[in-house]
């Protein structure tokens, strides 16, 4: 790993990923499943829940970059904008900061809508594979 290092890829937020995460985090807020009610909302649309991009980045993060036996130390996200299901969004994580000493690694989360706007951003500090 080396500051300024970056990896980017593309994930699709299908109905039934939403469906899955509903299920698994107990979240069954009708703005999410249900395009009726949705489309009563100021979104118009079923939007994915906000925690669903921080459970994908976790994913990315554990296995792909830095990848296998990283462990989250840290994580702070900000959602700016919706993800509506159906999107094909941008996860981009750029390294901010190596340890000299420590496998310890500062990234630099961003998550981008199919218009490159961003949906959330943050920071994690993480313990990177031995």
């Amino acid at each position: 790993m080396e500051v300024g290092q970056v990896h980017s890829e593309h994930i699709e937020i299908t109905p039934q990923l939403v469906k899955d995460f509903a299920h698994v985090s107990g979240d069954f807020n009708p703005l999410h499943l249900d395009p009726e009610y949705a489309a009563t909302t100021q979104f118009k649309r079923p939007i994915a829940h906000g925690m669903l991009s921080s459970a994908l980045l976790s994913g990315i993060i554990g296995t792909r970059f830095p990848g296998r036996g990283t462990v989250l130390l840290s994580a702070e996200l900000k959602f700016s904008r919706p993800i509506f299901v159906g999107d094909r969004v941008l996860f981009r994580l750029t390294v901010e900061h190596v340890r000299s000493d420590k496998p310890i690694i500062s990234l630099l989360c961003e998550v981008f809508n199919p218009e490159g706007q961003i949906t959330a951003s943050g920071k994690t500090i993480v313990r990177g594979p031995l």
